[in-house]
């Protein structure tokens, strides 16, 4: 990857191809901005180990980075953890507490997966944005907060503009630039670098003497989808180094096809079967290309992603 130097711990991110090195590249642009960004990518692509590189080659490196993954978070508690409250302000709040707004000004504020956001979360977060202030829950008085946005979705956050589930007005706050991560599939050779990474990592700590991966083994690697990406990967094999027997991973020690993917095909009146196939039918055909395999099947890239998430997860 590119060089950047930062006083922050850099995080490793591992990539040759020429997708990764034209992230790097903008990324680099970047260091010496406080833009707000907006990181696009699948789930499992790294978006959390991205808005750690944008902080620590950021002008406020040496300043808070405060990461929090809004889909966790419920729609009562939103503007308590956002924006803070006061002692008294609700039954539980026995004490006074700072929003992570209020944490991270000065600094970063890395705000996950905001598709998730619902529209009255998404209309007081554009006010905090616009104003840039916050009032914490209980109290009259405003606070200025100076926080720089970093913002990441696994959503086509585009078409649920289109579709009146997340505003133009906050898409436009949030991504005065847009970084869109590559899945692993569309990274060629990078799947080789990360998996030989991997291997080292895990050989090391689960003390084995596993020394390399059999060309067949990495071409099995290379054929497949990775629909959980980079993370995918990185489970794959730390399980193969755990299990293996022997000095060299070979193809029988991945089982890269979750149970989910390994029901019966005699079972052919199985909707969620039926599903799967034409899902591996449509990404077949076009080669990996998830806006051409969403229009084959005649639904949304976001569709597509939601479904590839509930058929592997089952």
């Amino acid at each position: 990857m590119a060089a950047f130097e930062s006083n922050r711990s850099v995080p490793e991110i591992i990539g040759e191809s020429e997708a990764m090195q034209s992230l790097f590249e903008t990324i680099d642009k970047l260091k010496d901005t406080d833009a707000n960004i907006l990181i696009l990518g699948e789930n499992g692509t790294g978006k959390d180990m991205i808005a750690n590189l944008l902080c620590c080659c950021s002008p406020r490196t040496d300043k808070p980075f405060v990461h929090i993954d809004l889909g966790t978070i419920p729609g009562q508690l939103f503007e308590s953890e956002l924006f803070g409250h006061e002692k008294g302000a609700f039954t539980d709040a026995r004490q006074e507490k700072q929003g992570r707004f209020e944490i991270a000004s000065g600094g970063t504020l890395f705000l996950d997966e905001i598709g998730n956001l619902t529209p009255g979360m998404q209309a007081k977060l554009l006010t905090a944005i616009e104003k840039q202030q916050i009032t914490r829950l209980g109290s009259t008085m405003p606070l200025s907060i100076n926080v720089r946005l970093i913002c990441a979705t696994n959503a086509d956050i585009h078409e649920m503009v289109a579709n009146g589930e997340f505003r133009q007005d906050l898409l436009y706050r949030i991504n005065t630039i847009e970084l869109n991560i590559p899945p692993l599939r569309e990274r060629g050779r990078d799947i080789d670098l990360l998996a030989e990474h991997f291997l080292q990592r895990y050989r090391k700590k689960y003390k084995k003497d596993i020394r390399n991966i059999s060309g067949q083994a990495m071409k099995k690697l290379r054929e497949y989808n990775w629909p959980g990406n980079v993370r995918e990967l990185q489970h794959a094999i730390e399980r193969a180094v755990i299990l293996a027997s022997g000095f060299t991973l070979t193809p029988d020690d991945f089982m890269l096809k979750s149970a989910a993917y390994r029901k019966s095909k005699a079972d052919n009146l199985n909707l969620d079967q039926l599903e799967r196939e034409a899902i591996e039918k449509a990404l077949s055909q076009s080669g990996g290309n998830m806006n051409r395999a969403a229009e084959l099947l005649g639904i949304s890239r976001f569709t597509l992603y939601r479904k590839i998430e509930k058929l592997g997860a089952q």
